[in-house]
């Protein structure tokens, strides 16, 4: 018998549609996993079989094949487990097959037959928006997908529970309220800056217009004092931007704030060792933002811009990053991931990303080529 059963993948921080086949067939028992799975898609024969066989749910003693369409694009993570787990349960008619029609299934499965929480649950409600297709999720996840989908979002919390309503049509459990808000921590104020009149102007002509900014100076002369409280000048981020910036997040796996929704302007500060991956984002299988990204709509602070070994340094024109993937000479302003299989840009959906505000300093002023480069690049962006 075969059951198809809709699901989504993330694709650096866009959701990707995944229709998951299920064929249940007789021969010699077995399970195998087609269309570019990664390792975790891989393993979910395990994570499968034992949720369903706690959850008193038989397992199948024949061979099953789940093909993971379109075939040509690589699937990862461990959100298809739950639509796996519903598609066996169809072909081999513990489901009636019509009961996860205009439904979507993401979320991880536990050995117990729980669910459990899934990154980038934002972008992944955002491929299942086609009207009249419902989303079903851990219920830890509920308010999160339902920031995009105006509160549709079914959360079930174990794999028993959700036979059981699809069985029955029963009700869908309602979704908790979400936790109130707590109080952002104060950003670091810049009145507290004593003298540095000059350094203090630049961040606010640099705050009010949305421009980048070189410092340059000796260690010790304040030059990371002055960008920490670069965030606190910057005005509270508008609902459309705080969804642009929480659904970048949330790809990459950061822990979203107790509202799931980010209301500050991002402040993101890497190490000058970080290698171009960090920055720009990308991977081997699972493309993930990087710091770049993370700065949407907020402060992408590099320290000792002159002492990056891996990215700046050996190119004043920023040509090691380009070669390697980064921004292309011309538009858009935001990271390419090029690869053998195709291109991802890591943006949001159809959301641009803003280029974020780039604060640079160098403690050297000797060091002219690298400088002039990241000047010209400066410019040119602004």
């Amino acid at each position: 018998m075969l059951a198809a059963i809709s699901s989504a993948t993330l694709a650096g921080a866009v959701g990707q549609p995944v229709s998951v086949e299920v064929h249940v067939s007789n021969g010699l028992p077995g399970f195998t996993i087609v269309g570019l799975p990664d390792a975790a898609v891989r393993e979910s024969r395990d994570r499968v079989r034992a949720a369903l066989l706690s959850s008193g749910l038989p397992w199948p003693l024949r061979r099953v094949t789940v093909n993971l369409a379109p075939s040509g694009v690589r699937k990862g993570g461990a959100g298809l487990d739950l639509a796996i787990a519903v598609g066996v349960l169809v072909a081999t008619g513990q489901l009636p097959s019509g009961c996860t029609d205009g439904l979507t299934f993401c979320g991880e499965l536990g050995l117990n037959g729980s669910l459990r929480h899934v990154p980038g649950m934002i972008a992944l409600a955002d491929a299942a928006r086609d009207p009249g297709l419902g989303l079903v999720v851990p219920l830890c996840d509920a308010h999160e997908a339902s920031l995009v989908r105006g509160g549709a979002a079914n959360g079930v919390s174990s794999l028993a529970d959700l036979a059981q309503i699809l069985r029955t049509h029963g009700e869908w459990p309602k979704t908790p309220p979400p936790p109130p808000l707590a109080p952002a921590p104060p950003a670091l104020d810049l009145a507290d800056v004593k003298g540095q009149p000059v350094g203090r102007h630049a961040l606010e002509v640099a705050a009010a217009g949305q421009h980048h900014l070189l410092m340059v100076g000796p260690p010790g002369s304040g030059k990371t004092m002055l960008a920490e409280r670069l965030p606190g000048l910057l005005p509270p981020l508008t609902l459309e931007e705080s969804l642009t910036v929480t659904r970048v997040h949330s790809a990459a796996g950061c822990v979203l704030p107790d509202g799931a929704l980010v209301s500050q302007a991002p402040f993101r500060a890497p190490h000058h060792r970080a290698s171009v991956v960090a920055l720009v984002g990308g991977g081997s299988w699972s493309l993930r933002p990087g710091e770049i990204s993370l700065a949407t709509h907020g402060v992408l602070f590099l320290d000792e811009s002159n002492d990056r070994q891996t990215t700046l340094e050996r190119a004043g024109d920023f040509g090691e990053i380009n070669s390697r993937g980064f921004l292309p000479p011309r538009e858009p302003d935001y990271p390419v991931i090029q690869r053998a299989g195709g291109s991802w840009s890591l943006r949001p959906g159809e959301v641009s990303l803003a280029t974020p505000q780039s604060f640079l300093t160098s403690p050297d002023p000797r060091h002219k080529r690298g400088r002039r480069g990241l000047i010209r690049e400066l410019i040119r962006r602004t």
